[in-house]
């Protein structure tokens, strides 16, 4: 029987808008802009990056930025509509916004040397100071449009309060400035819209999201599709098993949960439908693999280059950081997938709906070639800020012998107008959300909040843990992933930092805490759009997607607790604390399905819930690379997960032998 949907208001809007938006078309004068002002920002980029100095003369950072926010702010007019559903039809007041932002803009462009000689940013000119309010205005309805109304309203509070911030209590009392010193400040230091986000977007994101879309419109998704259906499509569960491969490397390309939901989503839900699985399970699988996706090196999204930026590192080094991680999720839910495949009798894809692996990987080996070139560029030369651009380059190139998939000139401007509306809609927000960075710089609030915080959890570092996992779920239902992060960043890691946990580890935690609304009701936006395409009940695909990608919520505490779990460490402890946690993953994920996966069953008897405790438990001990639980060491308490974990396994043998 079908299942009627029931996503909140919120999350019907939000999918709806985004549904609309993914197959919106511009033409005519915004079409062109788009183009042009895209290719041209792209090609501001190469020069910059590259230190071309074509026409003899290289820009100043803060120039380079301005450009950038220039070309891609106006086109946020251009893009999103003030009020209403997405349209491609453009208002004449949306027109002028866009000139008014290339006006505002180009002022700053223009005085950035005399700006950086004469202190602007604590001391500006009266026409710097009106042309700062300007240009706020025009972020702030950037950043509402792009962002929403509730991203909305947390920047514009914390622009302002600056403003009030002496008569705010403690622990958030401030110094206190006045408005025109303050947005001045917002819009000509390096502390605040042009500050980290928005160097991080100059060079790093920019040549990425470029890399993603060339890679989808030239028939990688195609591929990675064909590819995932061609090696697990035939085992037991294949439709679910293709679609948590397929859509984890979409994510990662695009980098986008919802856009990820919708576009793999019309091909694997009906796909897991057809074969067994229910409507509420097939949504819940999109969901959880779509939001894995954006954690998946080695793209895995904007907020990835965020955190290189901040931290000062190499991204090579985030992308290796995170590799284990993500592969304790992927490995989860196919843990999962699998042990409820086998609970159901559930067959695989049948050989005639399967492509050939070879045939597959002789259409589609330049895919893996350009991965391959991306990587070894940023591993072996650490050219993270152009490898993009070679990789680009390269499948461009060949793409044109490649007869299936041969971009057109239609085509290759269709890829223009996709990166120019995504590149536009983070630039607004990314611009917006530097002014809550600077809000805390401008009052010197960030050391003091940290050292609040700490005595708020009362030195309990476990505590002040939970905190940041709530705080972070809460921010994440709100905002955007990398608004929410780097809100985060200011507020929250440096205590965590001052607790003595390992910086890297702090911030990904933070990253995967806030994605973790996307799969968790009220909100669960990435679980309402796949319930809405499936025809399931939201909250309970919801909750189906919890338990699915239950392993979320316990591994950022495993690896912020001993770093080893990201790659921080000797190899050896790497590697035994890596073992330890796919086994206790494996006897999680069978604990939450009631079937351990190439055992046998756990929802046979009486005892089955007993059972299943004792193996949640079991898994608990086994995974966490911690010790001084119970005055145990890691070795002795990953032996009594090994003996708690022997009459669940036995049990389950036992009855499927049966």
């Amino acid at each position: 029987m079908t299942e009627q949907t029931g996503a909140s208001d919120r999350g019907s809007s939000a999918i709806e808008a985004e549904r609309k938006a993914e197959q919106m078309t511009f033409s005519g004068a915004a079409r062109w802009m788009i183009i042009v002002f895209t290719l041209a920002a792209i090609g501001v980029a190469i020069n910059q990056l590259f230190n071309l100095r074509l026409g003899g003369y290289s820009l100043l950072e803060g120039m380079y930025l301005y450009v950038l926010a220039g070309l891609f702010l106006s086109l946020t007019f251009i893009t999103f509509r003030a009020f209403g559903p997405p349209s491609s039809q453009v208002p004449i007041y949306d027109w002028v916004l866009a000139i008014a932002t290339l006006m505002v803009t180009s002022f700053f462009v223009f005085t950035a040397d005399a700006s950086l000689d004469g202190g602007w940013e604590y001391a500006a000119p009266e026409r710097a100071v009106w042309a700062s309010i300007a240009l706020y205005i025009l972020i702030l309805e950037g950043t509402r449009r792009a962002g929403g109304m509730v991203l909305f309203c947390i920047v514009l509070v914390f622009s302002l309060y600056p403003t009030f911030a002496e008569h705010v209590p403690d622990p958030l009392n401030g110094f206190t400035q006045p408005f025109t010193d303050v947005i001045p400040y917002f819009m000509i230091s390096s502390e605040a819209s042009f500050g980290i986000p928005m160097r991080a977007f100059g060079n790093l994101v920019i040549g990425f999201i470029l890399f993603g879309a060339v890679l989808q419109f030239t028939g990688g998704g195609k591929f990675f599709n064909n590819l995932a259906m061609a090696l697990v499509g035939g085992y037991r569960g294949g439709a679910a098993k293709v679609s948590i491969f397929a859509s984890g490397f979409m994510g990662s390309m695009s980098g986008s949960v919802i856009s990820n939901v919708l576009t793999t989503g019309a091909v694997s839900i009906p796909a897991m439908k057809k074969t067994g699985f229910s409507a509420r399970y097939a949504a819940a699988t999109e969901a959880c693999a779509s939001t894995g996706g954006v954690l998946m090196p080695p793209i895995m999204g904007a907020t990835a280059f965020v955190i290189a930026s901040w931290l000062s590192r190499p991204y090579v080094e985030i992308m290796l950081a995170a590799a284990i991680p993500s592969l304790l999720y992927f490995f989860g839910l196919f843990v999962q997938i699998d042990a409820y495949s086998a609970r159901r009798g559930l067959k695989g894809l049948p050989k005639v709906d399967r492509p050939a692996v070879m045939q597959t990987m002789r259409e589609g080996w330049l895919y893996i070639a350009v991965f391959g070139l991306l990587i070894f560029l940023m591993v072996a030369f650490r050219w993270e800020k152009t490898a993009p651009f070679y990789a680009v380059a390269l499948l461009l190139a060949v793409n044109q012998f490649n007869k299936n998939d041969r971009v057109s000139w239609q085509g290759f401007l269709n890829i223009i107008v996709s990166v120019g509306r995504t590149l536009s809609e983070l630039v607004a927000v990314l611009l917006g959300i530097g002014m809550i960075v600077g809000a805390f710089q401008a009052t010197g609030l960030t050391g003091p909040l940290a050292n609040e915080l700490v005595h708020m959890a009362g030195s309990s570092l476990t505590m002040l843990l939970i905190m940041g996992a709530v705080t972070s779920f809460i921010f994440g239902m709100g905002m955007t992933v990398t608004a929410c992060y780097i809100f985060l960043a200011v507020v929250l890691a440096p205590a965590l930092v001052q607790a003595g946990l390992n910086e890297l580890a702090v911030h990904l935690f933070i990253l995967y805490w806030g994605m973790v609304s996307f799969i968790t009701p009220p909100v669960a936006l990435g679980a309402f759009a796949a319930a809405s395409m499936a025809g399931a009940n939201a909250f309970s695909t919801g909750f189906e997607a919890m338990k699915l990608g239950g392993v979320i919520y316990v591994i950022p505490f495993f690896f912020v607790l001993n770093p080893a779990l990201i790659g921080q460490g000797p190899m050896l402890e790497v590697a035994i604390v890596l073992g330890c946690a796919l086994i206790g993953v494996w006897f999680l994920s069978a604990a939450l399905q009631g079937y351990v996966a190439f055992v046998g069953p756990l929802n046979s008897s009486s005892l089955s819930t007993l059972l299943r405790v004792i193996l949640f438990f079991a898994g608990l001990c086994i995974a966490a690379p911690i010790g001084g639980i119970a005055g145990l060491s890691h070795l002795m308490l990953t032996l009594v997960g090994f003996a708690i974990a022997i009459p669940p396994l036995a049990f389950a043998r036992r009855a499927a032998q049966n």
